[in-house]
């Protein structure tokens, strides 16, 4: 066990066609979704154990979910089938830049506290979520409880702020809570777009580094899209790195979640952080670059 993922998993029904806007999108094709566990396939894909603790419903989406997740030899016994809601479901637009979407919550949000055993946090390098996952109960409850027992067993904590309105409508709350976990020591990734969400204002990348900082993060890892991504720990780092010019053949959808999993792996491998925003930034070039899902072994040195 190297890292332990904890949040939603669900439906993504991807637009068929490039729209920015969902009500121009005619036809939608069903993937696998969810940041939590598209970031545990992609650490599955770099060779990494995980284990993710997520709910679906008693449904046949939640059983093909289970079943995608298990052709990448990903440990499952962390998904709970729920009867008393179905599996969640999220509509994007499919874009190159951030995509218009339409969630329905359901059973995502059923995490309970002893879903996140203690035997597994023993054994785990790394504790993971999003505010996603943060922004319902039970989940929220659940995942802060696991992030503190986690923290006495000396694991590094992780979190996406990948904060939207429409998500967690009470703003109060959520930033709240993203100061609660934040004052864990986490590693910390975060969008320019998230920020302006987080903020309520346009802020400058280098004021919302050093707020998050302010909270107790470990390091911020700012990502900008073609623009590439900027690295600032508390230990006094500060990496800027641009983005590769690539084709994009898919569409953004999952590329953070890409960006982050190569960055785990090699902040799991004892890599610099140098490096490891090297690799996040070839795993996000890699999706953008794919049209489909990502192959079920990836060797980022081979990139």
């Amino acid at each position: 066990m190297e890292i332990i993922v904890v949040g939603e998993i669900l439906v993504d029904l991807i637009g068929h066609e490039i729209r920015e806007e969902i009500f121009r999108t005619h036809s939608f094709r069903r993937f696998q979704g969810g940041s939590p566990a598209n970031l545990a396939a992609n650490l599955c894909r770099l060779g990494k154990k995980v284990h993710l603790v997520a709910s679906v419903g008693n449904d046949g989406l939640g059983q093909y979910l289970v079943k995608e997740l298990e052709s990448l030899k990903l440990d499952t016994t962390g998904i709970h089938f729920r009867a008393t809601a179905p599996t969640s479901l999220v509509l994007l637009s499919r874009s190159h830049g951030t995509p218009d979407f339409i969630a329905y919550r359901e059973a995502d949000r059923l995490i309970y506290p002893e879903d996140i055993t203690s035997d597994h946090l023993r054994k785990a390098k790394i504790y993971h979520t999003t505010c996603f996952a943060l922004s319902k109960q039970p989940a929220q409850h659940a995942i802060l409880n696991g992030a503190k027992r986690a923290r006495d067993f000396d694991v590094q904590l992780s979190i996406d702020l990948n904060y939207a309105p429409a998500i967690w409508p009470d703003h109060e709350e959520a930033l709240q809570v993203i100061k609660e976990y934040c004052l864990l020591n986490p590693l910390v990734k975060v969008s320019r777009d998230d920020c302006e969400r987080i903020f309520e204002k346009k802020i400058s990348e280098e004021n919302a580094i050093q707020q998050i900082l302010g909270w107790g993060a470990k390091l911020v890892c700012f990502t900008k899209g073609k623009e590439g991504s900027h690295l600032v720990a508390a230990s006094g780092e500060n990496i800027l790195l641009s983005a590769a010019s690539i084709p994009i053949l898919g569409d953004a959808t999952g590329a953070g979640d890409a960006f982050w999993s190569g960055f785990l792996a090699a902040y799991l491998d004892g890599k610099n952080y140098q490096i490891a925003l090297e690799d996040a930034s070839k795993m996000a070039a890699l999706k953008l670059s794919t049209d489909g899902p990502l192959p079920e072994k990836i060797k980022l040195e081979e990139t």
